[in-house]
């Protein structure tokens, strides 16, 4: 598993050092604008806990044409773990990510006061963030293994869409369920059924991704 882990790493990395330096520029330039501008800190936020899920998401590509794939598959290494380790890898970089938009926050927050409208504001960005990164991996793992190797990019984009409707939809529900006005016990409380319904997804394309990845062809 760690080797698995490792080489995981090395796929991500060139790609992850550029991002991280991208946004390491953009954030010195969010922290330092006008604190009232807050749509910028939420957007560099996202950005942060969704681009390292992206391009650990990408990478599969890249690795789907190599002799390495090909080999892992006549290795004594069990497929479970293969599919394991994509899974957990993608964890990795979303709480890399989730660390950058934090540091962000924190030295906004260390300037300027806090920069939200609401003390459970950045919970919740949090919430959109951790949960869009995994309802995309969950969709686009098994989309992945069926067949849409030669389709990465297209698979990446539409399980982009597809984590951004499901938040969507599960902030609606919420919304009829507890009304316009909600308290801010409510808004935890809608916000951590949003983070548990994601990690069950995530589970459970694990569960499919693994039993799809058993039947695939050397």
């Amino acid at each position: 598993m760690k080797g698995l882990l490792k080489n995981n790493v090395y796929a991500v990395l060139s790609n992850a050092k550029l991002f991280s330096a991208m946004m390491l520029v953009l954030g010195i330039f969010v922290v330092g604008i006008d604190h009232d501008a807050q749509i910028f800190i939420i957007g560099y936020m996202l950005l942060c806990m969704t681009g390292f899920s992206v391009i650990a998401a990408a990478s599969l590509r890249r690795e789907s044409v190599s002799k390495w794939s090909k080999y892992k598959l006549t290795a004594p290494i069990r497929r479970t773990d293969i599919v394991k380790s994509y899974f957990l890898s993608q964890m990795a970089w979303l709480c890399i990510g989730m660390l950058l938009a934090g540091t962000a926050a924190a030295l906004s927050i260390l300037f300027y006061g806090f920069p939200f409208d609401k003390d459970t504001d950045i919970f919740m960005v949090y919430v959109v963030g951790i949960g869009l990164s995994l309802f995309m991996g969950a969709i686009f793992f098994p989309l992945f293994y069926l067949g849409g190797e030669e389709r990465s990019e297209i698979l990446i984009g539409v399980s982009l869409l597809g984590g951004i409707g499901v938040i969507m939809g599960a902030s609606s529900l919420m919304n009829r369920w507890f009304g316009p006005h909600m308290t801010a016990f409510q808004i935890m409380t809608a916000g951590a059924a949003i983070l548990v319904c994601a990690l069950l997804a995530f589970f459970l394309s694990f569960l499919l991704t693994a039993r799809i990845f058993q039947k695939k062809e050397l």
